[in-house]
């Protein structure tokens, strides 16, 4: 069955527009023109994923997301954000309270739909590495990839599919310094030429959930970031 869509915008032009492309890669779309019924129709079906405008009357895309966040049946479910460019702020809050990505407007109906398929591979498919069933360790980590679970320091870590898939990149990659572009290559499986802070977004959400061993991520100042093959100075 094709993928579920539901679009959140208040501008009926917006939606139409966002609703046919989708429609045309054969996704089956549904529409919402503000949060309250955003939320009604996530009730009702859960879609498998939601384009969200952040500037919606009454309840806005932000308030939208962190109801979704803060319920079992919906903390995953995948959300891209529709941002006026000048709307920084809000953006990252977005991607703090957990939208898997967002896109400015005004914006290209191709880099939309790109988007929406990038974020249905990661979330809907088991990570590619999954397949052979190994098991990564490093330091305090332990990254099952047949089971799609990691640990530190024995504690269960409790990621989403993007961050367990950015730690799984990093740790297999550890020594080597990965760059922005690496990164949303190899996890978000974007190649096209995007400006975005999605991978420091991801990278700040993945530090804080590690707690004390945050530091076995290096940012690499002008480069990108690396995972430590020996301890933090600190440890």
């Amino acid at each position: 069955m094709s993928a579920h869509i539901l679009v959140v915008d208040d501008e009926p032009d917006i939606s139409a527009l966002v609703a046919y492309h989708l429609a045309r890669e054969s996704y089956r779309v549904r529409t919402a023109a503000d949060g309250t019924e955003a939320i009604r129709a996530v009730e009702t079906e859960r879609p498998d994923l939601v384009v969200l405008d952040l500037m919606l009357p009454g309840m806005s895309g932000l308030e939208v997301l962190g109801e979704l966040r803060s319920r079992g049946e919906t903390q995953d479910l995948p959300v891209i954000l529709l941002t006026a460019r000048r709307e920084e702020k809000d953006r990252i809050e977005g991607l703090s309270l957990g939208a898997d990505d967002y896109i400015s407007k005004p914006f290209s109906p191709q880099e939309l739909v790109l988007r929406v398929g990038a974020v249905l591979r990661r979330v809907l498919q088991a990570p590619p590495a999954a397949k052979g069933g190994k098991v990564v360790r490093v330091g305090p980590f332990t990254i099952d990839t047949g089971a799609a679970h990691a640990e530190v320091a024995g504690r269960p870590l409790d990621l989403t599919p993007t961050e367990y898939k950015l730690l799984l990149i990093l740790a297999e990659r550890r020594g080597r310094v990965q760059s922005r572009r690496q990164l949303l290559e190899a996890v978000w499986e974007v190649t096209a030429n995007i400006a975005t802070r999605t991978v420091d977004m991801h990278v700040q959400r993945l530090r804080n959930k590690l707690g004390d061993e945050a530091d076995w991520i290096e940012t690499v100042r002008g480069f990108g970031y690396r995972f430590r093959t020996d301890p933090p100075p600190h440890s």
